[in-house]
């Protein structure tokens, strides 16, 4: 270790080298993001603002929407950033803070996920007990435990990554600093921080994941029970859409960090899907087609209109 030089700063290769393409690149990740913000934005302020909106579910989306503004932007600033530069470079503690609010922010997500399952299963499966079932400490233990899995599991695992000593090749193979990406970067062994990333990965998927199953699994057989075809037909198109988000978010998610990294595209676009796309597709999917979310819009719109008229 004494003749090699430890690195203080790590190339992020991005997307693509060619300067065309990242010019479009840049554009549509700006759209993306720009839609993303809005969309969280406008989320929390109505959940906020109206009254109508102060029950459990959404107060699981307002937290919902947050997780996915800031998820978001922990890594597409710098990805639309290194579009436009020629030095793609970030500090070896920006890369590290960066890994720990993405591991953060996704491990929270995922409990979250969890959690909103349960409680469209209360409210479908169980809805004269949904006020019982479903109370302020529950629904709020739940939120609490949800953030606090997913700080324990990003500090431990980036705590470990202090034991690493980086030297040589610089270059990440990403377009963020996700901890799969850096193992390879080492000069010491990082067999420990491997298994212990797939490990808390592997048991925060066990936790949440069942979980969600089992409460869509009986959502949709209450859903069949329903004699009323129009109303099967609403009842489905809306669960479909949101385990549809839920198993991409799962399943590109695990796959990322369970599976050995290789540095492929095809791993930059599974990142993409987890870390960028699902935060834009949530608040359309869980919340803007919602016919509640829109009268709330719709009243907070008429209230801007009377004052300011």
């Amino acid at each position: 270790m004494k003749n090699v030089s430890i690195i203080t700063e790590f190339v992020l290769l991005g997307l693509s080298s060619d300067s065309q393409l990242q010019a479009l690149l840049f554009v549509l990740f700006l759209v993306i993001y720009l839609l993303t913000l809005m969309g969280n934005l406008v989320m929390i302020l109505i959940i906020r603002v109206d009254s109508h909106l102060h029950i459990p579910m959404y107060f699981f989306l307002g937290h919902l929407s947050f997780l996915d503004l800031s998820f978001s932007s922990v890594t597409v600033p710098k990805m639309l950033q290194n579009f436009l530069s020629l030095k793609k470079s970030i500090s070896v503690l920006g890369c590290i803070t960066q890994s720990f609010f993405f591991t953060l922010f996704g491990g929270t997500e995922a409990c979250l996920l969890s959690a909103m399952a349960y409680d469209r299963y209360a409210t479908i499966c169980h809805p004269l007990l949904y006020s019982v079932v479903m109370n302020r400490p529950l629904y709020t233990a739940m939120v609490s435990t949800a953030w606090a899995m997913g700080f324990l599991n990003s500090l431990v695992n980036n705590l470990f990554i202090h034991k690493l000593h980086f030297c040589g090749s610089n270059i990440i193979s990403h377009f963020s600093c996700e901890l799969p990406s850096l193992f390879p970067l080492s000069c010491t062994d990082p067999t420990a921080n491997k298994l212990l990333l797939s490990g808390s990965s592997a048991f925060l998927g066990l936790l949440t994941l069942p979980l969600i199953l089992f409460s869509y699994s009986r959502i949709i057989s209450a859903i069949l029970s329903i004699h009323f075809s129009g109303g099967q037909g609403k009842a489905f198109s809306t669960c479909s859409s949101h385990l549809t988000v839920v198993l991409l978010f799962y399943g590109t998610a695990l796959f990322r960090y369970i599976c050995l990294p290789s540095g492929s595209l095809l791993e930059r676009v599974v990142s993409i899907q987890y870390s960028v796309i699902t935060s834009l597709l949530n608040p359309v999917i869980y919340s803007l087609k919602n016919q509640e979310v829109k009268a709330a819009l719709q009243r907070m719109l008429r209230q801007q209109m009377c004052s300011s008229g």
